[in-house]
C-alpha cells in the first residue's frame, strides 16, 4: 500500500490528503488517501479525487472485503475508455485480489479499482493511475483557461 501511494505521491502537482484523528475530518475516511491534481497545494474547490486507496469496507461498498487484515484497495479515475479496455467484462459484486474490476460503486462513471495489487496487476495500475493524472491535470488546465 505505502509503494502505491508514494508513486502517487511522486506524481506532477498532486496533493494528497491522509485524513487521520484529530484534523477535522469524518472517521469514515481514517486511514485512507486521497489524491488530487493540485499544482498549487490547495485542495480544489470542485475536483474531485483522481485516484483513492482506501482501507476499510463502507456501508454502500463491502465488496472488496476490506475487513481482512492488510487489505486496501485503489480506486483510479481512469475514464470509460480504459474502463472499457481493462475490465470490460468484471463483476465488481464479488472481485479478487490483484485483479483490475470496474469500481464497485463508481464503475459507471469510468472508476477502475483492484483490491490488493500484486504482481499481476502492478503495470498496469501505474499506467492506469499515470492516465487518471494526465486526465486530472488536464481538467484542472481546462478549468484555469476559462478563468482567464
Amino acid at each position: 500500500m505505502d509503494e502505491t501511494i508514494d508513486f502517487i505521491a511522486a506524481l506532477d502537482g498532486v496533493l494528497t490528503l491522509r485524513p487521520g484523528p484529530g484534523d477535522g475530518t469524518p472517521e469514515a475516511g481514517w486511514g485512507d488517501a486521497f489524491f488530487y491534481y493540485a499544482p498549487d497545494g490547495t485542495l480544489p474547490a470542485t475536483a474531485q479525487p483522481f485516484a483513492t486507496v482506501v482501507t476499510k469496507d463502507h456501508p454502500d461498498d463491502t465488496a472488496s472485503r476490506l475487513d481482512r487484515p492488510g487489505a486496501f484497495r485503489v480506486n483510479i479515475a481512469a475514464g470509460k475508455a480504459e474502463l472499457a479496455r481493462c475490465a470490460p467484462d468484471t463483476d465488481p459484486s464479488s472481485p479478487a485480489d490483484d485483479t483490475l474490476i470496474a469500481h464497485p460503486v463508481y464503475g459507471a462513471a469510468g472508476w477502475l479499482a483492484v483490491t490488493n495489487p500484486a504482481e499481476r496487476t502492478a503495470a498496469a495500475t501505474r499506467e492506469l493511475l499515470s492516465t487518471a493524472h494526465r486526465l486530472a491535470r488536464t481538467r484542472h488546465e481546462r478549468r484555469e483557461a476559462a478563468r482567464r
